[in-house]
Formats: structure tokens, sequence, C-alpha cells
């Protein structure tokens, strides 16, 4: 689970350093979705700069430049990839005619599938949220029509952010979350309306008039340098619990060893603490759901459930239960 944000001063009415200090707050309230990697995207005198370093967001030491008026940001935990590594870190950089910088909450499961059909060369970079690069890069555009075949080319959890380098900042939002408002003159935005309420009222904005801006599933929205809002679509495939119950449960072996001990325990703790029950959280860790599936879960009850009750009507079958673990 990470998370993503930012602040696009459309018009300029905020200081370099209140937006220095308001990105500041926000990455920190960032902070309940990861703290392995921090990094920040922006213009500055025509040429795009990425931040990006393996620390936690209060550790960050933001100096925006004075034209740097879009920025996009993300807090990283880690589920794929060293974040030791930086290169595994969001944002990532990539160039189709522009260049641009992508930022990624969720878990793409096709991703090595997609990199061995079309070929992809071997980047070096570990994490997932890379292959959404590559297919961008593929069509050598930034567009609705590029970001469409990007979306649909994908299979598991999602909520992407693109900044290119004329500053047009685009959301594609599959089923992960995101919260945007309209001031009077910039927008802001998190993954969630409790992180970006919190971080407004730490910052004495939340009693300030602005507009919720609502982002659905399938949506494609541009917000260009000047505010203006286009929206496009594409067609959103929620078939990830087929993706995941095909992998089977052999993958769940590889959960059982010293290295995630302790991440195995803060996520079992975290579910108790939130009502759900030991027996259910290594019934998911047994049909093959890694942590940061399982913590996805949590945050969604109802789909939680659904899972689970899935789960257990294939294990009165025996012919469905052989399938998937044979």
């Amino acid at each position: 689970m990470c998370a993503i944000f930012g602040l696009i001063d459309y018009e300029n009415v905020l200081t370099p350093k209140h937006r220095t200090k308001l990105l500041s707050v926000l990455s920190r309230e960032c902070e309940v979705r990861g703290t392995d990697a921090t990094g920040f995207a922006y213009n500055s005198r025509g040429k795009m700069c990425i931040y990006k370093r393996p620390v936690a967001a209060h550790k960050m030491r933001l100096m925006l430049p004075p034209d740097a008026n879009v920025i996009m940001g993300h807090t990283r935990m880690t589920t794929q990839g060293n974040q030791k590594h930086n290169q595994n870190n969001h944002p990532f950089k990539g160039k189709a005619e522009l260049t641009f910088a992508l930022a990624h909450n969720g878990v793409i499961y096709n991703d090595n599938m997609i990199q061995e059909q079309h070929k992809f060369k071997s980047t070096g970079i570990e994490t997932d949220s890379y292959v959404a690069v590559q297919l961008i890069e593929e069509k050598g555009t930034i567009s609705f029509e590029s970001l469409k075949y990007m979306a649909e080319q994908l299979r598991g959890t999602f909520m992407f952010t693109l900044l290119d380098s004329r500053s047009n900042m685009y959301f594609v939002k599959g089923d992960n979350p995101v919260a945007l408002y309209r001031f009077g003159g910039f927008y802001v935005y998190a993954s969630t309306h409790e992180i970006l309420d919190n971080a407004l009222h730490k910052l004495g904005l939340d009693d300030f008039p602005h507009e919720d801006i609502k982002v659905c599933g399938g949506d494609i929205v541009r917000i260009a340098p000047d505010g203006e809002i286009e929206k496009s679509a594409f067609e959103y495939v929620d078939d990830r619990w087929d993706y995941l119950f095909m992998r089977g449960a052999r993958k769940a072996d590889r959960y059982y060893n010293e290295e995630n001990l302790t991440r195995r325990s803060q996520i079992m703790d975290y579910a108790t603490s939130m009502g759900f029950n030991e027996y259910d959280i290594d019934l998911l860790i047994e049909y093959g759901f890694d942590y940061d599936e399982i913590e996805e879960l949590i945050y969604d009850p109802m789909t939680f459930s659904d899972v689970i009750s899935e789960i257990l009507g294939y294990n009165e079958d025996e012919d469905l239960c052989s399938a998937f673990c044979s």
C-alpha cells in the first residue's frame, strides 16, 4: 500500500514557501500508507526534475524552486523491488515525445506477462508499477488514447498520476482511491479524503471554501497548466481476484520465511485491531495473497468478506480445491 499526493497551483496563488510547507505536511500525513521511500516530481526551468529517496517523508528535506507550481508526490510501502535501490522508487521517469513522471498506488499482477509479450528491454527496475511507463513509451505519446491503452492492458489495483514536461497532470483511476480538491487558484490531492483533510486541518485550510472533484473508476482526468479539466474514460476490468486465485496456494510458501516474519506480525496485529480474525488472514496467505494485497482488503471490508466466502466455498468443493492446489 502506497500513497499519492500533490499540488497544482495553476494561478500561482501560493508562494514557494507555502507550497513547500503544504507538500511537507501532506507527505507526512501520507506516511500512514508507506514510509519506505518518498519521491517528488516537478518541472523547473523547462526540465523535469525527480527527487526521491529511500526514506520516510518526515526525513525528506524538500526545497522547491520558485517556478515549480505543479508537484507530484508519492510515499511507498515496498512490495516488489528493494527500496534501497532508488531506481525502484516512485516517481518513475519516461519519455513519449514529452518527458513524464509516473507514480502508482496499487499492485499490478500481470507486469511480467506484459513485459514478455511486448518484448520490453530489461531496465533493472524491479517494481511492478514500471510496466505502465513502458506501455506509454510504446505508444510514443502522452494522450488520453495512450493512457487508455496502458490502463486496459493492466490487471490489478491502481491509481496512477502522471506529470508531463508541459505541466499537464493526469489521473488514471482504477479501483484505488483518490481525493482531489479545488480551492481558489489551486488543486491539492491525496490518496484518501482522510489524509487530505488531516493535512488541510494542520495547515489551517480546512475551513476555506473548496470543491471536491469526483474521480471515478475508469476515469482519465487531465488538469492543464491553466487549471482546466478534461475527462476521458477506459474500460476498467475488475478481475484481480481471478488472477490471485489462479496463482494458487503454492505462492504462499515464500511468505513464511524469516525475512517476512516481521511484516506478517505487523499485518496480523493491524488486522486484529480492525476486528478481523487471525484465521481469515492465514487463509488469505495460504491462498497466495501477499501482505500488501491483504492490507488493501482490510480497507475494503465488504470485498474482504466476499473473498473469504469465495475461498470457503472452494474448500467445500473438492474438485475446485484440488484444481487450485495442483
